[in-house]
């Protein structure tokens, strides 16, 4: 199955300041992954060119690195995941970026079920928070948070997740 997702938030900001954003990702002053509320972005390094991690099951490395601008993670799992996430920081103008996530992926096997009923919802959940989170970086406020469904409030009750301790979709600031 072919998986094409894309989440973006046009920011009023300049892009080099959100294109910063993405530079923070997996580090101690990470603003741009909702380690508050989901599995932390984690790498065996710095984020750079062939660092090895993920963020819970779903594991990638880097595979290509523009600072301020654009990175590339290539999927290693779980299994049935072939294909690349990203970060992508577009220049809309000079005051705004158009910040954009996309999935690009095929599955095979068993990813075939689980992407749809389990790992799809709740990326589109994760990356809504990951967005509000760049928003409140650039603007110091979301002007319309990211709210969780029913059924992933359910998929994460089954899985065992813990209720978020502090995230812009649940009326809170991401830790400074």
């Amino acid at each position: 199955m072919a998986v094409y997702n894309v989440h973006e938030r046009l920011l009023a900001a300049k892009p080099s300041e959100a294109g910063a954003l993405i530079d923070t990702l997996s580090s101690g002053n990470d603003l741009l992954w909702p380690r508050e509320a989901w599995p932390p972005m984690e790498f065996d390094r710095p984020l750079q060119v062939g660092a090895v991690g993920g963020h819970g099951v779903i594991r990638y490395t880097v595979a290509a690195y523009v600072p301020a601008t654009w990175v590339r993670f290539t999927f290693t799992g779980p299994r049935g995941f072939h294909g690349f996430h990203e970060y992508a920081a577009l220049t809309v103008d000079e005051n705004h970026t158009l910040l954009r996530h996309t999935v690009a992926m095929k599955t095979h096997g068993m990813a075939r079920l689980i992407w749809p009923l389990a790992i799809g919802p709740l990326h589109d959940a994760c990356l809504e928070d990951s967005l509000d989170r760049a928003e409140l970086a650039c603007t110091a406020t979301v002007a319309h948070p990211a709210h969780w469904s029913p059924y992933v409030r359910l998929l994460r009750k089954l899985l065992g997740s813990p209720e978020p301790r502090n995230n812009v979709s649940h009326d809170s600031r991401p830790a400074a």
